[in-house]
C-alpha cells in the first residue's frame, strides 16, 4: 500500500487524558456528617473542601461553595437523618435552592436523608439533570461505595487515564492470573487499584480503585501538608522558602532540569505523593502483599531504577514477596479507555512483555529485631554457585539476578518472622530486575528517627549508593 493511501485508512485510535482535578464542596449539616462524606469521597479523584453547620454558620457554610474552581456540591444525611441532621438541612435546603439557580453548572449530589430537598431545588429553577440523588445512605458502610462511584462519574470522561489504569490493572490480573496492584503518582493526582484473587477471598476476585487528588506531585500553591510531606522524605536539608519555590518551578515546568539535584527533588516530591495515596486509601490493608505491583507515572523515569524500586518500598510496605515492575512507556491508561474487554485484553497480552520494565523482587519478612545478625540467605540461580549473604536488621540486601533471569532464595532466620505466613525457614520464588532482588530487613511499617538530621542521614545511607556519583 502506497504511502498516499496508508494517509486515508481510518486506524483505530485510543486516547486518554488526565486533567487537573475539579473542587467537590461538601455541605453537611453535623461535623459527624462531614468527616463520613468527607472519607467517603477521598478516593473518587475530586479536590474536597468541606464546611459543617455544626462548625460553621450559614454564611461560612455557603463561602464554600462559591470558588470557582467549585464543580459539584454534595449534602447528605443519615438515611434516617437524627434530630440534629434534620435542623441543618432545614437551613441547607434554601441554600442549595439557590445554588441551582444561581450557579446552574454546578452538580448537586444528594445523599441519604438530603435527598427530601430535591422538590425544592429543582422548583428553584436548577436543571433537573444536575442533581443526583443516592438514598441509600449518606456515605458510610456500603453506601460510600455507591457515592464514590456517583462522584467518579460525574468527574471522571470516557478517556479519563486514571480509569483506565483502574480497568488495565483488571484486565492485567485476569491475563496473568496474578494478585496485581498499580500505584500511578502524576503531577495533579494519584490512582492506587488493585485487582485478582487474594488469600481467603478466593470465591470473588477482589477489584478496587482510589483516584486521589492530594496524591498529586505538585500544586500550584503548595502548601504546608505538601511542604511537610517532602521534606519529612529529604535526604538533604533544605529550608521551606526555598522548598516552595521548587515546587512552584515543578508545577509550572514539569521537566524542566529534571537532572541532578533536579531528579533527587523530584523522587523525594513522587514518595511523599505515593505516602499520601497511601494513607489515603486504607481500604487496600486488608488485601496484603500482591504478586506484581505495577508503578506507574512519567516522575519515575528522572531516577535510577534502584533508586524508584527503593522509594516504593520505602512507603508500600506489607510483608510478603512481590514482583516490582515500572509501566516506562506509560501505556495502562491509554490500553484501559478500550471499551471492549477482549480486544482490551488481546492488546495488553500482546504488549505486556514491553511495556513493564522488571524493577525486580521485594522481599520484605515482619517482626525483626533491629541491629542484630537475625540469619542469612542463600541465592540459587541455574548455571551459577550457589551464594550465601549475612542477614542484618535494619539493612537493605540486594542480591544479582538480571532482568529476564529467575532464581531462589533459601532465607533462614533465628527467630520467628511473618513472610506470608509465620516461621524461621523460607523458599521463595524470585524474578529479576534492573535493581535485582532486595531483601528489605527494614521495620515494617517503616519508622523513621523524629529528629530531621538523623533522618536525613538514614534516607541518604538508603538511596545515596543507588544514584551516580554526579547525581548523588
Amino acid at each position: 500500500m502506497a504511502p498516499a493511501d496508508l494517509a486515508s485508512v481510518p486506524w483505530p485510535r485510543v486516547q486518554a487524558l488526565s486533567v487537573a482535578p475539579g473542587t467537590l464542596a461538601i455541605l453537611a449539616p453535623t461535623e459527624r456528617r462531614r468527616v463520613v462524606l468527607a472519607s467517603a469521597a477521598v478516593g473518587s479523584g475530586w479536590r474536597v473542601t468541606s464546611a459543617s453547620l455544626e462548625r460553621s454558620d450559614a454564611l461560612e457554610t455557603m463561602a464554600v461553595v462559591l470558588g470557582r474552581d467549585v464543580r459539584a456540591v454534595l449534602v447528605g444525611a443519615g438515611a434516617q437523618a437524627s434530630p440534629d441532621e434534620r435542623d441543618g438541612l432545614r437551613t441547607l435546603g434554601p441554600m442549595l435552592a439557590a445554588i441551582a439557580e444561581r450557579r446552574p453548572e454546578i452538580a448537586i449530589v444528594l445523599a441519604g436523608a438530603a435527598a427530601q430537598h430535591l422538590a425544592a431545588i429543582e422548583g428553584a429553577g436548577g436543571a433537573p439533570g444536575s442533581v443526583v440523588v443516592l438514598r441509600e445512605g449518606g456515605g458510610a458502610g456500603p453506601s460510600a461505595e455507591a457515592l464514590r462511584t456517583i462522584l467518579d462519574d460525574l468527574r471522571g470522561e470516557p478517556s479519563d487515564s486514571r480509569r483506565g489504569i483502574a480497568r488495565a490493572t483488571a484486565t492485567l490480573a485476569a491475563i496473568l492470573g496474578r494478585r496485581v496492584e498499580t500505584a500511578e503518582i502524576g503531577m495533579s493526582g494519584g490512582v492506587r487499584a488493585a485487582a485478582g484473587r487474594w488469600l481467603g477471598r478466593e470465591d470473588e476476585p477482589a477489584r478496587r480503585t482510589a483516584i486521589v487528588a492530594a496524591a498529586g506531585i505538585a500544586r500550584e500553591e503548595p502548601d504546608d501538608e505538601l511542604l511537610d510531606g517532602v521534606i519529612a522524605w529529604s535526604s538533604v536539608a533544605i529550608d521551606r522558602p526555598r522548598l516552595r519555590d521548587r515546587l512552584r518551578e515543578l508545577w509550572l515546568a514539569p521537566w524542566a532540569e529534571a537532572h541532578g539535584e533536579g531528579a533527587l527533588l523530584r523522587l523525594t516530591a513522587a514518595r511523599a505523593a505515593l505516602q499520601r495515596l497511601v494513607q489515603a486509601t486504607p481500604e487496600f490493608d486488608d488485601l496484603g502483599s500482591p504478586d506484581l505491583l505495577v508503578i506507574a507515572g512519567g516522575v519515575w523515569s528522572v531516577a535510577p531504577t534502584p533508586a524508584v524500586a527503593v522509594a516504593v518500598m520505602d512507603v508500600v510496605r506489607r510483608n510478603g514477596v512481590t514482583q516490582l515492575v515500572l509501566d516506562h512507556a506509560r501505556i495502562l491508561g491509554p490500553i484501559g479507555t478500550i471499551g471492549d474487554d477482549a480486544e482490551r485484553a488481546a492488546l495488553l497480552a500482546d504488549l505486556v512483555d514491553d511495556v513493564l520494565v522488571p524493577l525486580g523482587t521485594a522481599v520484605m519478612p515482619q517482626g525483626l529485631r533491629a541491629g542484630r545478625y537475625i540469619g542469612h540467605a542463600v541465592l540459587h540461580r541455574r548455571g551459577a554457585a550457589p551464594v550465601d549473604h549475612e542477614l542484618v536488621a535494619g539493612r537493605l540486601v540486594t542480591l544479582d539476578v538480571p532482568p529476564g533471569e529467575v532464581g531462589a532464595v533459601e532465607l533462614e532466620f533465628r527467630d520467628g518472622v511473618v513472610l506470608g505466613g509465620r516461621g524461621r525457614r523460607f523458599a521463595v520464588d524470585v524474578a529479576g530486575g534492573m535493581a535485582g532482588v532486595l531483601v528489605d530487613l527494614r521495620d515494617v511499617p517503616l519508622r523513621l528517627p523524629d529528629r530531621l538530621e538523623r533522618r536525613r542521614e538514614l534516607l541518604a545511607a538508603w538511596q545515596q549508593p543507588l544514584w551516580s556519583p554526579l547525581e548523588s
